[in-house]
């Protein structure tokens, strides 16, 4: 989505030309850059005495818990120097002397990693009833109880030290085909000219690609989608090999390491069931007449302003193409919105998430957590960092619109969940997962959108907010579902022995969007080939996450509106869990569960009210015109 700005130009400030009040404060990290040295210099002797401790730790549980200690204490002083080194080298790629300190600190990462790398295999080695032992008789190490435990969970796909030793080699080998996309995508593909907005040829780009579909001629957003659909038609049976190579990689690991599929050996290290997977694509399945009617819309509207194109071939009925589903249905709103307005609005938004997180996250703002204005070398885009005992801080790049109000909320929200982890948990405990990381900023942005429409009077805004929520649904939720059933079917016919040729993988791949996207959307589009561009398809079974995260944010946000300190109580406790205990069972508890179809439906159910809130606004806004 698009908001309106005025068209002024400004001056990018240097780093040294932000106000103090409008960066973070990192003196809390370290005071100075001598402490930091310190506190380099006493962990690089930490890490000489982590070896000690090898083959010793069969011998008891005192040898366990002191290797243990010594090994988070090692651990929190390389996090915290990689936290302050890496913040200070994106306030200014520029500065050669802190992206220097920043990679001595991702140095210090890898020598702690090599002085450890021996203790796994070794504590596997004991037997669990003796391991269990030493936790029930050992003072202390019943701290470690819940790592263990699922260090125990994991040990019949651990192999011998022989068959381990192969498959670390391996997986420098099972990189390749990631690497080889990277070079592929980034150096090798070549990108026509196409003509622009103006008239003017322009060189497509994997940056500008998504402008392009944005723009209002139907004739640059078809240039702009064959000529990306067609440089990747033109590498087609390259990045088959590529994939299927990385596939039957996947495949590999998975059998040596007894695990009887891919699938299963992607989800099994985070505990995740294979319910959670299928429910999930089923789930969909079920929803997908409402993302069809939503797709009607959209083509009612496109094709009422003149934006739809020309007619498919063979037919007089002018359906959607794969390039319509971009460019905003609703025309750029004025909803100009600066830093300190944000800041408010987004504290008013959270209020039902209750005092005490108003209170913290408003101190974290005045404590200056936010790295607010653009600058000359600032790393771009936005994000949440820190590290156990640090704050959580944010990174921003402020423009004065909507979009930044939502991108802070978002952030807010994961800084908020680090937060309540650290501060409720031990540093033992005190992370979360990537399979939660997105549940509590989309949390954030469910409730902003709530306040916002509440007080919103403005029909224009009104539609623009909404379907700012359809089109996440469709994009974070139904686009990415197609593409973890994609994955979920290409594994399963590599290991039927099915070879996976760009004919195959495009058929699976085209089939799909026929489902997902019904006949309001036309199949004679190179729509086939986009599974040949999906770089997320080489970190594999990581993209169901997005539509889990999600559902679990908007069924929780739902739960806090309407019942109000139940479900409240149960969310903070989420917030406050950490890694103590599963990914599912802290959702679970929270009154999420995704190995459910409720859990899926619930979230689903919020996105058939907002379409019946904008159809409800379109339809009164066309009858207004008549």
């Amino acid at each position: 989505m698009q908001t309106a700005e005025k068209s002024t130009v400004a001056e990018i400030p240097l780093r040294s030309e932000v106000p103090t009040e409008l960066t973070w404060d990192l003196t809390s990290v370290y005071p100075s850059e001598e402490a930091w040295n310190a506190d380099e210099a006493r962990v690089r002797e930490l890490l000489k005495r982590l070896p000690e401790f090898k083959g010793k730790l069969k011998r008891s549980g005192k040898q366990i818990l002191a290797f243990l200690t010594l090994r988070d204490e090692a651990g929190l002083i390389v996090e915290r120097l990689y936290t302050y080194s890496h913040l200070k080298a994106d306030e200014d790629k520029g500065n050669s002397h802190f992206q220097a300190l920043n990679e001595k600190a991702a140095s210090l990462f890898t020598l702690y990693s090599s002085a450890v790398s021996f203790s796994r295999p070794e504590l596997l080695s004991i037997d669990p009833t003796r391991l269990r032992t030493f936790i029930a008789k050992t003072r202390g190490l019943s701290l470690y109880s819940v790592q263990l435990e699922e260090m125990i969970r994991q040990r019949d796909h651990v192999r011998s030290s022989e068959v381990e030793e192969i498959l670390a080699q391996y997986s420098q080998v099972g990189r390749g085909p990631r690497n080889t996309f990277g070079m592929l995508d980034n150096a090798d593909l070549k990108l026509p000219k196409v003509v622009n907005d103006d008239g003017q040829e322009q060189q497509l780009t994997h940056g500008n690609y998504v402008s392009f579909l944005h723009s209002r001629n139907p004739k640059v957003r078809e240039a702009a989608y064959r000529g990306m659909m067609g440089a990747f038609e033109g590498m087609r049976n390259t990045i088959a090999s590529n994939y299927s190579t990385h596939v039957n990689g996947n495949i590999f690991e998975a059998r040596s390491r007894n695990y009887p599929t891919a699938i299963a050996s992607a989800l099994g290290p985070d505990n995740i069931p294979l319910e959670v997977y299928t429910n999930l694509v089923e789930t969909a399945h079920k929803y997908l007449p409402l993302v069809h009617r939503y797709l009607a819309i959209r083509k009612k509207m496109l094709a009422k302003s003149g934006e739809l194109g020309e007619a498919t071939s063979g037919g007089a009925e002018r359906k959607l193409r794969m390039w319509d589903l971009y460019v905003p249905l609703v025309g750029e709103v004025d909803y100009k919105v600066d830093y300190p307005t944000a800041q408010k609005t987004i504290l008013s938004a959270v209020a039902p998430l209750g005092a005490e997180y108003v209170k913290t996250l408003a101190e974290g703002f005045d404590s200056r957590w936010v790295d607010v204005m653009e600058n000359k070398g600032k790393r771009s885009g936005a994000y949440s960092s820190g590290c156990y005992g640090t704050a959580p801080y944010m990174l921003m790049n402020w423009q004065d619109n909507l979009e930044n109000m939502f991108t802070l909320a978002h952030e807010a929200g994961h800084s908020m969940h680090s937060w309540h982890t650290r501060k409720h948990q031990p540093y033992q405990y005190g992370d979360y997962t990537i399979f939660v990381a997105e549940v509590a900023s989309t949390c954030n942005e469910a409730l902003l959108t709530h306040f916002l429409l509440n007080k919103e009077s403005d029909r224009n805004v009104r539609k623009y907010l909404i379907n700012h929520q359809l089109e996440a649904f469709r994009t974070t939720f139904f686009r990415q579902t197609l593409f973890a059933e994609f994955e979920m079917k290409a594994h399963a016919l590599a290991e039927q022995g099915v070879a996976l040729t760009a004919d195959k993988l495009s058929e699976v791949f085209l089939e799909l969007n026929k489902l997902y996207y019904g006949d309001v959307v036309a199949d004679d589009d190179p729509v086939a080939i986009e599974w040949a561009r999906i770089p997320h398809f080489y970190s594999s079974f990581y993209v169901y996450k997005y539509a889990t995260g999600i559902s679990a944010a908007t069924a929780l946000a739902s739960q806090i509106l309407s019942d109000g300190k139940p479900a409240l109580d149960r969310y903070l406790k989420f917030l406050s869990g950490g890694s103590s205990d599963s990914s599912i069972n802290l959702l679970k508890a929270a009154g999420v569960d995704l190995s459910s179809p409720k859990a899926i439906s619930s979230a689903l159910d919020v996105f058939a009210d907002y379409l019946d809130q904008f159809e409800k606004l379109v339809d009164e806004d066309s009858a207004a015109k008549k």
